[in-house]
């Protein structure tokens, strides 16, 4: 099973997961697309210590930070899902997704369409400030909306107890991982986490 990592906003942290994953099963990672620099994949690289990861290619590199529909714009580029396909591994593979789930692509298709083409099951990532409960419990409904199957929620950041049990309570997912506010993240730090999220995982 490939994992599809996703988030409640642009900053919930998917990157650092998506290294934690890639590290804790030895998989590929995707970033199908990337809107400005530095790149995802350059970050996921860098933190990685296994020999076996492959950062493949983005379908589509787009050099204007911004939703991926208006950076396609920008660059004269039009996204389509027929132009997506899988990167050919034996692997699995960890695919990221660019901001949250209801992200545009063009003007029909969302970034969470992505994860239904590509059969993957979802990991969610939530920060946790104020307001992150409304849309965590947002996201979840719009992922239960398509009927698309969740592993489970990674929470990123300052922790906040109450917030994560009213999530979790309501969205009816299990905790994976709590990654608590780090000064600084590395390979070393990558590994601390990585053998937490590979236990829950199997």
């Amino acid at each position: 099973m490939n994992y599809f990592v996703t988030g409640i906003d642009t900053d919930s942290g998917k990157t650092l997961v998506s290294a934690l994953l890639c590290e804790a099963l030895e998989a590929d990672y995707w970033k199908p697309v990337q809107a400005g620099l530095p790149k995802d994949s350059d970050t996921v690289k860098s933190l990685l210590s296994n020999k076996k990861t492959v950062i493949h290619p983005e379908a589509y590199l787009l050099h204007t930070p911004a939703s991926p529909h208006a950076a396609a714009r920008i660059d004269g580029v039009n996204i389509t899902l027929e132009h997506f396909t899988l990167p050919a591994t034996d692997n699995r593979l960890v695919i990221e997704g660019a901001g949250g789930c209801l992200v545009p692509l063009n003007d029909r298709d969302f970034v969470i369409d992505l994860a239904a083409r590509f059969r993957s099951e979802i990991i969610l990532v939530a920060d946790l400030y104020l307001g992150s409960i409304n849309h965590t419990l947002l996201t979840c409904e719009a992922l239960a909306a398509r009927k698309l199957p969740v592993k489970g929620i990674i929470f990123n950041g300052e922790s906040n107890p109450e917030s994560e049990r009213i999530i979790l309570q309501h969205s009816g997912l299990r905790c994976l991982l709590r990654i608590a506010k780090e000064n600084r993240i590395d390979p070393t730090t990558l590994s601390k986490y990585s053998d937490q999220l590979r236990s829950t995982l199997l």
